[in-house]
This record gives structure tokens, sequence and C-alpha cells, in this order.
């Protein structure tokens, strides 16, 4: 019942969306004039042509980047799929080796595109490969489950699908993954074992400052979870009959933690739409928030499995942060990571994986010897500015090059 009320609710905001276009066609000749009624009438028409969330996975849109003083064409190769998921390279148009860099990207109701400025930037100085996951409510029925435990075999096996020598970069929710991975891999004495692992902003021990989102994981039994969180996916999409955890679902609990935020962020993003094409500082502001916002509201579904288990795993249970982890239904410690070297990043205002959280890696990696370790507290930034914007690409990236590097 619960997709289905989102579904009808879908269908509206379809239609409105469809009227907003007609009125934004209606009014485009008479916004030329610049701020006036008409501008006004056209602002509130593009507002309603971005109502609701979409399900389709936007571009990366990286299509060039410029190294040294020529542009370098850049295309995107699936190495592998899998149904769950695609290991997808950004291959650059460049002789040079450069290291070989997994991006882990999360699997918490966004797609992997919401990494497209981290990723950009990685690929200045590396040969960059992500995991792009899929819409599990687009996944059919037949292809099985997808729990916690399938997402470390599939990191596995991405990294034997790259080579020897890579290295992660792990953003969010998959620090845990990643971390779990790379001792699998300690363990069985994989060859692909990687070289360096660095660590950003994920939840190793929610039990250390713990945020609202850790509040509201420990607040009720995951039964609880289940009961009210979980729905099947309707007849219409190719994983019909699927139990999922809705995207919609899990960024309406994102918007709610920091409703004041969006709210002025949409009423912005209409006052400078309002301003009309003669004002060019306001057109770039408004196209800056737009492209926000359809990235933030591009949204996909978890499967049930891997949702609850991380649920009860990650935050009720604070298994890795005891080492008591298990792969497969055998054991697995952190203490055999001994040559992949670590770094942890961590935000100074990160309201979702707070200070102290991350950094808790380096306590249950006691195999690694003390010059393989790193730790950077980036002053002045929250949860996103970890691994986006100008402080990332100034101040956090250039340590994390330099760590890939030395451990190259």
């Amino acid at each position: 019942m619960l997709y289905d009320a989102f579904e009808v609710q879908s269908d509206f905001v379809t239609a409105t969306r469809a009227w907003g276009r007609m009125l934004h066609q209606g009014a485009a000749p008479w916004t030329s004039g610049g701020y006036g009624a008409a501008t006004w009438v056209s602002a509130a028409a593009r507002m309603m042509m971005r109502a609701g969330l979409t399900h389709a996975r936007p571009s990366y849109g990286i299509e060039t980047l410029r190294i040294g003083n020529r542009e370098v064409p850049v295309t995107e190769e699936p190495v592998l799929s899998t149904p769950f998921g695609t290991l997808l390279r950004f291959r650059k148009d460049m002789v040079s080796e450069q290291p070989r860099v997994l991006v882990v990207a999360p699997l918490s109701g966004h797609f992997g595109t919401l990494l497209r400025g981290t990723v950009r930037t990685l690929l200045n100085d590396h040969d960059v490969y992500i995991t792009d996951w899929h819409n599990a409510r687009d996944v059919p029925l037949g292809a099985g489950r997808f729990g916690f435990d399938d997402y470390v075999a599939h990191l596995v096996q991405f990294l034997e699908a790259i080579g020897d020598g890579a290295h992660i970069v792990a953003v969010c929710q998959p620090c845990v993954q990643a971390l779990a991975a790379a001792a699998v891999m300690a363990e069985s004495r994989n060859a692909a074992q990687p070289a360096s692992m660095t660590l950003m902003a994920g939840p190793v021990d929610t039990r250390i400052n713990p945020t609202k989102v850790n509040e509201l994981a420990t607040s009720k039994p995951i039964d609880w979870f289940e009961r009210n969180l979980i729905a099947t996916v309707p007849r219409r999409h190719a994983g019909a009959g699927r139990r999922v955890y809705p995207g919609f679902m899990q960024v309406g609990a994102f918007m709610s933690m920091n409703a004041a935020r969006h709210m002025h962020g949409h009423l912005d993003l209409f006052w400078h739409l309002a301003e009309g094409e003669g004002a060019p500082e306001a057109k770039a502001k408004a196209e800056q928030i737009e492209t926000f916002y359809d990235e933030y509201f591009a949204v996909l579904d978890l499967a049930a499995e891997f949702y609850l288990e991380t649920v009860k795993t990650v935050f009720q249970d604070a298994t890795l942060a005891q080492n008591k982890l298990t792969f497969r239904g055998a054991p697995i410690d952190m203490r055999a990571i001994r040559k992949t070297a670590l770094m942890t990043v961590e935000g100074e205002r990160d309201d979702i994986c707070a200070v102290g959280q991350t950094v808790a890696a380096h306590d249950l990696c006691t195999g690694l010897k003390p010059f393989r370790k790193s730790h950077h507290l980036q002053a002045g930034v929250g949860h996103y500015g970890v691994f986006s914007g100008r402080k990332w690409e100034g101040q956090t990236y250039p340590l994390v090059r330099n760590f890939i590097q030395a451990n190259a």
C-alpha cells in the first residue's frame, strides 16, 4: 500500500509538471522585458515543472577534462555488470599510467552520480572507477537477494576486475563494506587487495557522538523498520514483487532533518528565476540550485535485505566497531589488514557521520604500522563538504592524492 500510494502521488505530480510546461511556454513571449508579472508566472511554472521525484539515473556528465593545456576526452566504460551494479570506468584519452582508484558510492537512496564532483576531481590524477549501483525496483525478482554480504562480495569482485594495486576511496555508508572487503581479501591473501583505502565520513562506530541519523536507527527494534519502512515494488516496474526500502522515504527523512534549509533553497530558486533572463548572476545561481536538486530528487530503491541488515549490523549492534563482523557466516578480523594503507577523513560540522565515527577505523586496524595510517579533520565543512565543494578540492583532495601516491 505504501508504494501504491506513492505511485498515485507520482501520477498527480506528472500532470502538475505537464501543466507547468504549458504555463511556462505560454509566459515565455512576455518575459523578455525583464523583471515583471510575466517572469513571476514563468518562475512559478518552472517550479511546477520541477515537482516530485524521479527514479531515472542522471548523467555523470563528465565528457572532457582539462589536464595541463589540453582538453582530454572522457568516456564511460562498463567493465563488469551484475543485476545490482556496474563497475564503471571513466576512461581518459591519454597514454600515461595513473593510480587506479575505485570510488565506492553509497547505496542510500541516491545514485552514484551524486559523487560526480568527487570523480571529476579525482580524474585529474587517477584512473577512476565507480560502483554504479542499480535501482532495486528495476531488478527482476529472479535475480535473487542483495544483502550486506552481497555488497561486500561486489567490492571484492570489482577490485579483482580492476587488478592488483588498486586504491579505494569510500564515501559515507560504504566505508563499512570497504573495511569488510579489505579484511576478507587480506585473510584470503587475495592478490587484488587494495594498496590503500581512504574512508570519508563513514559510520564505522556510530556509538561515538551519535547524530539524529544514528538515534533514529537505534530508537526502534529492527522489526519496526521492516513493518513500517519496507514496501513491495508495484507490478508496473521490472522489479515487481521485490521488497525494497523506497528511495522516496530516504530522501524524505533527509529533507525533514534540514527542512528549513530546503525550504529556503526553493524560495531562493523562485526569486532567482523571477528576476528573469536579464539578470545573469541570478540566472547562474538558479542553475546551480536546480542542478543540486535535480540530483537530490533522483532516487533509487534499496533491496530490503541490504537496508535492514545495514541498520541492524552497523547502527544497532555496532558489529564492526566491536570487530565482530562476519562474511558469509564466518568471522572476519580487521587486524588481518596489513598491506592496505588506511586514511580517514571527517568533517568538523558533519551532522550525519559525526567527528570520531570514521577515525575509529584506526583502532580496528591494529595490524597496520603507524606510518601506514593517516587522518584528516576538515575544518568548516558538513557531511557533503567532506567530498565535494571548494574545500574538498583545495584542501582535502591534495592530502588524499598524496596519500594514494605515497602508497602506489
